[in-house]
């Protein structure tokens, strides 16, 4: 009887567990689908009020031209930028040196002894 009565109290916690998890994760996916349907769009509106800037179309941004700054020089800042971009910096040999490092034997290291324990 005992037996028994120690499964169906471990299927039911087991079955609180699942639903408090599940509550939680849903709970939090409703939330943020509210603040991002519901709050954010009002705390946007309160921030253009209390900026008071107005929205300005594409059509009415006018860029300011600079007479001084020609095609030439813009193709001369992009060949400078590629050349730049392009150069290889270290030019190394190719020959590559191997040494064989010596390591001291250690026993704190050696697996010989976790291996073949003969206590």
């Amino acid at each position: 009887m005992t037996h028994i009565y120690l499964l169906t109290n471990d299927l039911s916690e087991g079955y609180v567990i699942l639903v408090t998890g599940l509550t939680i994760v849903f709970g939090g996916l409703l939330i943020l689908t509210l603040f991002f349907k519901y709050a954010l769009p009002i705390m946007l509106y309160i921030y253009k009020i209390i900026s008071k800037g107005r929205d300005k179309k594409i059509k009415e941004i006018s860029p300011k031209l600079n007479e001084q700054f020609t095609g030439e020089i813009a193709a001369a800042i992009s060949a400078a930028i590629h050349l730049h971009l392009n150069e290889q910096h270290d030019n190394e040999n190719a020959i590559l040196t191997i040494k064989q490092a010596r390591k001291m034997y250690s026993p704190w290291s050696s697996k010989i002894y976790g291996v073949y324990n003969k206590r």
